[in-house]
């Protein structure tokens, strides 16, 4: 199912999936640990609570996604390069999923943010942290795309990051919402709109 088989790990391993195509609320403790074939008397061994299980779910899952952003953005080549490398990479993950599964499950860091906006607030605060890390790391390459020149130095600020963050959550809102991963064909055409950059 996982990285390991501890037990611990499998309840983490399961929330991520279930969470990937379910909500926060439809599930309980219970089916957790039925798909993390863990006996329910030993979650609370491990975690106090479902939010503190899902904290763990998503630092699993962003620890997943982190080393493909840094990857994808620290490589060799332009700064536009590597943003639409990222960018590229987070649409073709959508368009997997819909191969493999004939659906279109989305984000789970923003599935979570729209589905938990007003409750939870340890995920919450877990989730602001990730994005603001997206942000940083988006607005560290628009400084790069600024000093080649290829984005006007006015662009590349942590506002202009967090808007491509935006619309590449944005529009895997919508692949989700149509089951159609199509909708990301436009991401890095209006994303260099967004920059005010030449193709």
């Amino acid at each position: 199912m996982g990285r390991t088989s501890t037990a611990r790990d499998r309840l983490i391993d399961a929330t991520g999936e279930l969470m990937q195509s379910r909500s926060y609320s439809s599930l309980g403790v219970a089916e957790i640990c039925a798909r993390a074939e863990v006996k329910k008397g030993s979650f609370y061994h491990f975690f106090e609570s479902k939010q503190a299980l899902t904290v763990e779910a998503v630092n699993a899952y962003w620890n997943a996604q982190r080393s493909c952003w840094t990857t994808e953005l620290a490589a060799t080549g332009p700064a536009l390069d590597r943003l639409r490398g990222l960018l590229d990479t987070m649409a073709q993950t959508q368009r997997r999923m819909k191969e493999t599964s004939g659906t279109v499950d989305g984000c789970l860091l923003g599935n979570l943010t729209l589905e938990l906006a007003t409750q939870e607030p340890a995920v919450r605060a877990r989730l602001e942290q990730i994005f603001d890390e997206q942000i940083a790391l988006v607005a560290a390459t628009l400084n790069d795309a600024a000093d080649e020149g290829t984005v006007p130095r006015e662009r590349a600020t942590a506002a202009t990051a967090r808007a491509v963050v935006a619309h590449l959550e944005g529009l895997v809102m919508f692949a989700k919402l149509k089951t159609d991963p199509t909708v990301l064909d436009d991401l890095w055409p209006h994303t260099l709109l967004l920059l005010g950059a030449a193709d």
